[in-house]
């Protein structure tokens, strides 16, 4: 393995030092960059800019990276926040009266706006104005300001929780970030071990992907945390290095974590296997039911480990062997 000083890139930022900075970088989510270029291309001949645009999926899937593309490959500014943070409407109207001509709004996590915020996005999305009530009751009047031209894109994890109008109002388009291949996991992990200056085998390279749940974000933490393991340890990235090192972080060989298994485990045990209640799960387990249905189900289900059905959680004959369970049928 080389020496860490030979990464040329600052090691506090890794995050966005392995981030793609070109389309031809961005591996995977192939009908959704050929969508984008489209749309890029045609608003650019146009000399407009792009329509507003919504990215949905699980977390860690790219969502905020391509925002960043679209921004680089349109050479416009962005400006970046979440829903959260967006707490009252003289925040929105900071943010958009600040604009200039075709820049890049980029709210993250947009489910959780405050829908009084919502109502005032409407008109600004749909026509670049912005509405905003000064004072209260009978002397209350409404101004409208002009807004320069601008492009809204947005992520959430949550899309049922987006509002039909909200939803429709994103013109551009609204794509969906599936999970990866293993082969896409494996050429991301192969290019942010040269980024990173970091040399591992071939079957190294097989072992981290496998146990990536098919998303980069996590392929990148399992190479970080392997390197310093290999680092600290003056050995080689190689295969059984790999499984030492996310044998200490509890992550098995279909890169399920601990709290992943716990789950399945108390389902199994306590509950039959189930069908039992997400709300139910989530008392059982200690963890948020956000985090369960967003984080955890979707690679469980992926993998055939659980089922979803109309009466809640179950496990399958392939979650009960994988735990060592003899399966029986309810």
């Amino acid at each position: 393995m080389s020496s860490p000083n030979k990464t040329n890139k600052d090691e506090g930022f890794l995050d966005q030092t392995l981030r793609p900075g070109i389309w031809s970088d961005y591996i995977g989510q192939e009908n959704i960059k050929a969508n984008l270029k489209i749309l890029l291309t045609a608003a650019e001949e146009r000399s407009h800019p792009a329509e507003h645009i919504l990215f949905y999926g699980p977390p860690g899937l790219g969502k905020t990276t391509l925002a960043h593309l679209i921004a680089k490959e349109t050479n416009r500014q962005i400006k970046i926040t979440s829903g959260p943070a967006i707490e009252k409407v003289g925040d929105l109207a900071s943010i958009l009266t600040n604009l200039s001509p075709g820049d890049i709004v980029f709210i993250d996590e947009i489910h959780r706006l405050n829908k009084m915020v919502e109502e005032i996005l409407y008109p600004a999305m749909e026509s670049g104005v912005l509405d905003i009530i000064i004072g209260k009751g009978p002397s209350a009047r409404t101004i409208q300001l002009e807004l320069p031209p601008f492009t809204l894109i947005a992520a959430t994890t949550r899309i049922a929780l987006l509002s039909s109008p909200l939803r429709s109002r994103f013109s551009g388009g609204v794509f969906r970030l599936e999970f990866y291949t293993n082969d896409e996991i494996k050429k991301i992990i192969n290019r942010s071990a040269k980024i990173l200056g970091v040399e591992l085998e071939d079957e190294a390279l097989d072992e981290i992907a496998k146990r990536s749940r098919f998303t980069p974000r996590t392929a990148n933490y399992f190479l970080k945390r392997c390197r310093d393991y290999a680092q600290v340890n003056k050995a080689i990235l190689s295969k059984d290095v790999v499984k030492k090192s996310l044998a200490l972080l509890e992550i098995d060989e279909l890169g399920l974590s601990s709290s992943d298994r716990r789950i399945l485990d108390i389902i199994i045990s306590k509950f039959n296997g189930g069908p039992v209640g997400l709300k139910t799960i989530a008392a059982a387990t200690s963890e948020e039911e956000a985090t369960i249905e967003e984080v955890v189900e979707p690679y469980l289900i992926q993998l055939g480990l659980l089922d979803r059905t109309a009466r809640g959680r179950v496990v399958t004959k392939k979650g009960y062997e994988h735990l060592g369970y003899e399966f029986i049928e309810n």
